[in-house]
């Protein structure tokens, strides 16, 4: 049943999204560059987790954490009957945009409001989840929290992992007073979950972009847009060594630098994705020394890839490997992702409550595409971006568009909660 027909009272619940939207703006936010800088487990990111928890004990939510830290606030009891659960994340990647993540929480949150002010009495219970470390700014794993309670990040490994200051998330976990030991697969936490459905401000422009190619901003049709699939991707570390030596005394015949490694490497990401027609990207780097007067002895940098074809994407590392290897560079891959499929069963219905919704595949991982890889019936909304960036701080959404996404979440959400769909679909296609 739609919104609308559940009396959903339109105004209140565009309000509850705006005044959470205000209240978590200038959390994490750089002033010198407008972006968000929101890493896992540091002073901000416990700023983050008081503010969902005081959002849940607004509502009554009994608010519980699971063995990698994510926060789930339920209304009914998911050990009766496994539930629907909406939400994301809301950490960032270094100088991040706001939407990508929060979005998905605040929005949740509103889609919660709407339901209880239309009175709508879920038959299973209803939960809403901030997933930790989805970016994997910090430690270099993307979905670390989700990945961590399904297995697919083994918790010996978590632990180990270090940021750029060499701190382990062990030991991260020890400054946030939490106990390391405790990390790891929380098969108790995913079997609550009936079905999961995450929102999600785009990660492209294709809402954007009209049928005739034209840019269009205002059709309400392509406000909000339904997930089929998760391109496959990965991440690689490249070590290439050198010999440092002095800039300006050491003759250029005699010189072992580091970087001309680094320089082939970036330019045959570019060239062997352009060819195989999938997307490479040399985000990250770490020079040692790292000074501007010392030839580089050792330089690391991180290859992330993507694309709709897995043969693609994996030959283009390959080839990168094999250029970076005449240097003597060593490749190791740090995480692969094949391609995620979303509960087709959850697809079509969610199709027919958003019958007019566009389908869209994303080369963007997410939480969802981890649990549905794990068998969790999972799919996603992902809410037009009217310039594409993401990963930013020019980041954007309209208010109108998130509005949207709300008013859709909602009717999502009370559909998936009603008597007869008390059931999980089942199926990842």
């Amino acid at each position: 049943m739609r919104p609308a027909e559940r009396g959903v009272d339109v105004t209140t619940t565009f309000e509850s999204f705006d005044r959470m939207w205000a209240e978590l703006e200038p959390i994490g936010r750089a002033p010198e560059t407008g972006g968000y800088r929101r890493h896992a487990w540091t002073r901000t990111d416990h700023d983050l987790r008081e503010w969902f928890a005081a959002q849940c004990a607004a509502r009554g939510l009994d608010l519980v954490e699971d063995r990698a830290g994510n926060q789930w606030g339920w209304w009914g009891d998911p050990d009766t009957t496994p539930g629907v659960v909406i939400g994301s994340h809301l950490d960032s990647v270094p100088d991040g945009g706001a939407f990508d993540g929060p979005l998905g929480v605040v929005s949740a949150l509103a889609a919660l409001d709407a339901l209880r002010a239309a009175g709508v009495e879920p038959a299973v219970p209803v939960g809403v989840v901030s997933f930790v470390d989805e970016e994997g700014a910090r430690f270099g794993i993307a979905c670390a929290g989700s990945r961590i309670i399904t297995g697919a990040l083994h918790a010996d490994r978590a632990r180990a992992l270090t940021d750029g200051d060499g701190v382990s998330m062990a030991e991260a976990w020890r400054r946030a007073g939490r106990d390391p030991r405790t990390l790891g697969p929380d098969e108790e936490a995913l079997r609550r979950v009936g079905h999961f459905v995450e929102l999600h401000v785009e990660q492209g422009k294709a809402l954007a972009v009209a049928p005739d190619g034209g840019d269009d901003l205002t059709d309400p049709t392509r406000a909000v847009a339904i997930g089929t699939d998760i391109w496959p991707h990965g991440r690689w570390r490249i070590d290439l060594p050198g010999e440092a030596n002095h800039a300006g005394t050491t003759r250029m015949a005699d010189r072992h630098d580091a970087m001309l490694g680094l320089a082939t490497v970036v330019q045959s990401a570019r060239s062997y994705a352009v060819a195989l027609g999938c997307v490479a990207t040399v985000g990250k780097v770490d020079v040692v020394p790292g000074g501007v007067n010392a030839i580089p002895s050792h330089v690391t940098a991180w290859l992330d890839a993507r694309g709709e074809r897995e043969e693609a994407v994996r030959a283009a590392v390959d080839a990168v490997a094999e250029e970076a290897g005449r240097f003597g560079a060593i490749t190791a891959e740090e995480s692969w992702t094949p391609t995620t499929t979303f509960d087709t069963g959850l697809v079509d219905r969610l199709h027919g409550i958003l019958p007019d919704a566009p389908l869209l595949g994303t080369g963007a991982g997410h939480d969802a595409g981890i649990l549905a890889t794990h068998g969790v019936p999972s799919g996603m909304l992902f809410v037009r971006n009217p310039t594409g960036v993401s990963h930013s701080p020019s980041e954007s959404a309209s208010v109108a568009d998130c509005h949207h996404g709300v008013m859709a979440l909602t009717a999502v959400v009370t559909d998936l909660c009603t008597v007869q769909d008390a059931e999980p679909t089942g199926g990842n296609g």
